[in-house]
This record gives structure tokens, C-alpha cells and sequence, in this order.
């Protein structure tokens, strides 16, 4: 039987060992609580608390006493979630007070300022750490580089009972979308995620207000997100860069990126601009450079192995280096390859745009332009440079910011039907999958995979392993512009010579 009392305690203590509160805290903090758990009283337990206990087992604890004791409408994992974010929303100081510490640590070093935030999101739940580790990862070696995939776990999905009450609720238009900073503690609703342990970091880029906050669903090490406080739409432009560049100047040991600034090519969310940064080391970043030059400024460029279109600039100077890739991508805006199937526009309507990505390495800052274009056509109504749709039973959602860098995000719909599929595999039952409507949109692919391997129990993971990397790998080929073959490689070295015409040192 659990003794909400010891919960409590333990939570308070929990919260004063991580500094989310102080000792002087503790009965101000104990009766916030209470009131959140509709309780009048609290008996302190006499046993001495356990500061110890991992968070997410106390607050397992607290979420069966919900249950159990009717505080929560339902036994969702989104109604326990909003329940026990709001509890830890009582242990949790204002964001000014977070903010303030953030700077102090600033001072020492960027490296400390941003190892005390991160620690702070992990440490008020607002990252869930537990689940996290519970998402499925892996690599798989290819000729451009190590790829990273997974398979997310951590965010929930929708209850069917939610999904129907939400469709009976009144639609609301605050916060306007996930990354507005009205989300710093926002209470939340049915059909929208409660954020009252959120807080934000005020940052300044181009004399603009920004802020800094960490994804809660952790893709990769410090997976941060830069969102601007007006809700503007995303829109590459010259200051896209120089933002960029800023960024990296005031945290060197992160690399960020914009996602690109149109549909099928860009991010989930564009109606908001925002940058997607962290603290880790993508294939993409790892590839091999190729056809070196050397432009104006003494800024060098390259062409990168990777199955995108990428062109990488170098340089010591941030002016110069924005200057160059605003040049770069206006002449990659109004290009066009018909033999490449590139169209550069359909009457007005732009197609090129791209995916910068900035870093500072060995005393340089980088800069990564991955070329993009967006056009439809009948025959490829989801996109040309979009994944083919032999891949959507793997793979169908845009191919943004974190996929071009090699990291394949993939639905968690992936782990139960791999897992049925699997003994369909062992047992050779390949006409079974046809005929199951859960596993039918994967009867090619395990037809092929029946026709390649000798599938043992011991081998079917790590078969289905590489074959899921291998169609990523075909999905980052499919959303190349220029393929890797001897003409797609002449043709962008074509492209290059176009978009450098006014970077050439005379």
C-alpha cells in the first residue's frame, strides 16, 4: 500500500539534494503539493526520508495513488503525465531565478551555464529521462559515414477516450503552437501537453529576444531548441545566418541548425521560427570533404560525401562567411537543372531553399549548406526529393534538420510491427504478412529480407536492424538534388561553379 506521506517527503528531499528548492523551501513546497494532491493535512514520517530514490519510482508511486484515489480523470499516460508535471511544478523555482543562475554559470563558462540547465530539465522531469532510455537505438555502418537510428519511444500517443474528448472541446489559440514562450509553465489541456515544469532561457541574437530551451524528447546528447519570442513564420533570410553564427559565438561546443523554410523540405513545425542545436557529433558533420576551393576571403569550400546535396564553407571570419553563404543560396534559389530534375520555380513559387547548419571546429566556424527543393509532381505527388513511397512503410514524414545530419527519427508503430513481423520471418509465413492489415504495408520488405538471409532467431534483430538503416540510407539518397553517380556528380560541380560565380577570387 502506498503512504502518500513518505511520497512526499521523499519528492521534497528529492527536490532539495538537486537544488530545485531550498532547505528553507520545504514547508512552503510540502503544502503546494497538497493542494495539487487535494489533501488537507500531512503526517511526516517519522523514518528519515530518502533523498536517494530515483525520481521516476516516487513519482510511479504518486501516479497509482491518483489512480487509486480518483485525482486524475482517467489512467492515461497523458492524464498521469499532466498529473505528476504539475506536481513537480511545485518544487520548481521562477524562471527568473533560473535564468539568473544560468548567467552566473555563463560567466565561468558556456559549457558550465549550459551543463546546469540541462542537468535542470532532466532533474524537474521535464525531460523523462527513464523513459527516454527506454527509446530503441542503433548504428549502421555505410560508405558515407556511421548512421544513427531510432525508434521513439518516450512521446506518448494519443488515448482513443482523449482523442474523443479533445474532438468535443473548444478550440483554443493559446499558446499558438509547442514553441511559443507563453508554453514556460503553461497548465495545459486535453489536446495539449502540460508544461508547468518548462522554463526557458532568454538569450539575445542580433539584438533580437530569443530563448533556449531543451527538446523533452532528448533525439540526441543536449538536444536543444532556439525559438524566437515573436510567433513569426520560419523564413531563410540573410540575418538566418548571422543568428546562426551568433549562436555558435556565445556556445562554440554546440552546433546549430535551421530546418529548411518550406513544406515537404522543412521542419514539423514552420509557422514559428526557430533553430534546432546540441552538443553532438552527426555523420553528416564526421563526412568526408571533396573538391576543395578556395573563395574569396580566403574562405574554403567543399563538396561533402553524403547522399544530400551539401556544400561546406570555412572560415575565421563570421562576415565573410555570412556574406558567402547569402550569396550561395540566392544563386540556389533562382537554379535550375531539368537533366537533374531540378525546377527552381513553378510560375511564382519558390522550390530551392535550404538546410544550414553552423559549428565552431579547430578554430573555425563551419557552416553546412544542405540544397533543397520541394516540387511535386503526379507522378511523385509527396515530392521529388522526397522519400519514394516503397519507404513510407518505414519512413514517410518530411526529412528535416536532424535526418539530413544522419540521424533517422523513427515512429514508434515500428517496434510492435517488427516485432510481429519477426515471426512471420522465422517461421517463412511471408503470405501472412499480405494478409495481416497491421503488416501488409511491409509485404515487399519482408519478401525481400525472406529472399536474402538464412534467418535464425539468433540473426532476425539485427537483419531487420540493417535492412530499416538500409531504407534510411535509401531515404537520404531520395532526397538528394545531385544522386551519386558520375552525372550527378558532374552536374554539381556544374551547380557549384554557377552559385560561386561571384566568389571567385579574381
Amino acid at each position: 500500500m502506498i503512504d502518500i506521506n513518505i511520497e512526499i517527503k521523499d519528492l521534497v528531499e528529492y527536490a532539495v539534494a538537486r537544488k530545485l528548492i531550498e532547505k528553507r523551501d520545504i514547508i512552503y513546497a510540502t503544502n503546494r503539493m497538497l493542494e495539487v494532491l487535494e489533501l488537507n493535512e500531512y503526517n511526516e514520517p517519522e523514518n528519515s526520508c530518502n533523498s536517494n530514490r530515483e525520481l521516476e519510482l516516487i513519482l510511479e508511486n504518486i501516479r497509482q495513488w491518483a489512480i487509486k484515489n480518483n485525482r486524475v480523470e482517467n489512467d492515461s499516460v497523458h492524464a498521469l503525465d499532466a498529473f505528476d508535471t504539475k506536481v513537480m511544478a511545485q518544487l520548481i523555482k521562477m524562471p527568473s531565478e533560473i535564468e539568473r543562475e544560468f548567467y552566473k554559470r555563463y560567466k565561468e563558462s558556456p559549457i558550465e551555464a549550459t551543463k546546469y540547465y540541462y542537468e535542470f530539465a532532466k532533474n524537474t522531469n521535464y525531460i523523462r529521462v527513464k523513459r527516454i532510455e527506454r527509446d530503441i537505438k542503433w548504428t549502421y555502418e555505410t560508405p558515407y559515414g556511421i548512421l544513427d537510428l531510432t525508434i521513439n519511444l518516450s512521446k506518448p500517443e494519443k488515448d482513443p477516450r482523449e482523442i474523443e474528448k479533445a474532438k468535443r472541446m473548444e478550440s483554443l489559440n493559446y499558446p499558438k503552437c509547442l514553441l511559443c514562450k507563453e508554453n514556460e509553465g503553461y497548465c495545459g489541456r486535453i489536446n495539449y501537453p502540460v508544461r508547468s515544469n518548462h522554463r526557458v532561457i532568454g538569450i539575445e541574437l542580433l539584438g533580437e529576444k530569443w530563448f533556449l530551451q531543451y527538446s523533452p524528447y532528448i533525439y540526441y546528447n543536449e538536444h536543444c531548441i532556439v525559438f524566437k519570442e515573436e510567433h513569426e513564420p520560419m523564413k531563410i533570410t540573410k540575418n538566418t545566418f548571422r543568428r546562426l553564427f551568433e549562436f555558435v559565438r556565445m556556445f562554440p561546443h554546440y552546433f546549430i541548425g535551421s530546418n529548411a523554410d518550406l513544406p515537404i523540405v522543412g521542419g514539423s513545425i514552420l509557422s514559428h521560427d526557430h533553430f534546432q542545436g546540441g552538443n553532438y557529433k552527426f555523420a553528416m558533420e564526421k563526412a568526408k570533404e571533396e573538391n576543395r576551393i578556395t573563395l574569396k576571403n580566403n574562405i574554403e569550400a567543399f563538396t561533402l560525401n553524403w547522399p544530400l546535396s551539401v556544400i561546406r564553407l570555412k572560415g575565421k571570419n563570421v562576415d565573410d562567411l555570412v556574406e558567402a553563404s547569402y550569396e550561395i543560396y540566392l544563386k540556389w534559389v533562382e537554379y535550375s537543372d531539368k537533366n537533374s530534375d531540378l525546377i527552381s520555380h513553378s510560375g511564382s513559387e519558390v522550390h530551392n531553399t535550404i538546410t544550414p547548419i553552423c559549428r565552431y571546429r579547430n578554430g573555425m566556424f563551419e557552416i553546412d549548406l544542405v540544397l533543397r527543393n520541394n516540387r511535386t509532381t503526379k507522378e511523385k505527388p509527396y515530392g521529388i526529393f522526397h522519400p519514394r513511397e516503397e519507404y513510407h512503410h518505414i519512413k514517410k514524414e518530411n526529412i528535416g534538420l536532424i535526418e539530413v545530419m544522419g540521424l533517422a527519427v523513427l515512429p514508434s508503430r515500428l517496434k510492435k510491427e517488427m516485432e510481429l513481423l519477426k515471426n512471420y520471418l522465422i517461421n517463412h509465413e511471408i503470405e501472412g504478412v499480405k494478409s495481416n492489415s497491421e503488416l501488409n504495408k511491409h509485404y515487399s520488405f519482408a519478401k525481400m529480407i525472406n529472399n536474402k538471409y538464412r534467418i535464425t532467431n539468433e540473426n532476425i534483430n539485427d537483419i531487420l536492424n540493417s535492412e530499416i538503416a538500409e531504407v534510411f540510407l535509401g531515404v537520404l539518397k531520395d532526397a538528394g538534388i545531385f544522386k551519386d553517380t558520375l552525372l550527378g556528380k558532374a552536374a554539381f560541380l556544374k551547380c557549384r561553379e554557377s552559385l560561386f560565380v561571384n566568389l571567385i577570387p579574381f
